[in-house]
């Protein structure tokens, strides 16, 4: 069996947390669910789905680092909304992070996440 190996960025907030950030098997690499946390887990953006989009994917890039991959690695994405009509913002967002679209997506409603300020994860 392929080692297990954890993805934690330097992150005072990682350290700190009961999960990895990410994981990596052979060549495949999962990253936890990921939300508007700056690296000390102070929120980014309060009700700016924009700001928490960027920050959403700015945090799965870091972790991806880790590994030394980045977001043009990406194949797959779920993302959980809490207002799906804010949904324009966030494809935006999704638009300019992954340019070349070159990756699946799903886009789920989520009445709520971890705390009511999170407007997304990844």
């Amino acid at each position: 069996m392929a080692q297990k190996i954890l993805l934690n960025p330097d992150w005072p907030r990682a350290r700190n947390a009961p999960f990895a950030q990410g994981t990596q098997i052979g060549d495949t690499i999962y990253v936890s669910g990921q939300v508007a946390q700056d690296p000390q887990g102070q929120l980014v953006g309060a009700g700016d789905m924009r700001a928490q989009a960027i920050q959403v994917i700015r945090n799965i890039e870091a972790v991806l680092a880790v590994a030394g991959a980045g977001l043009a690695d990406v194949v797959k994405i779920t993302t959980y909304l809490t207002d799906m009509s804010r949904y324009d913002e966030y494809a935006r967002v999704r638009a300019e992070m992954f340019p070349d679209g070159a990756l699946s997506s799903a886009t789920v409603s989520s009445p709520r996440l971890v705390t009511p300020d999170y407007l997304i994860e990844i």
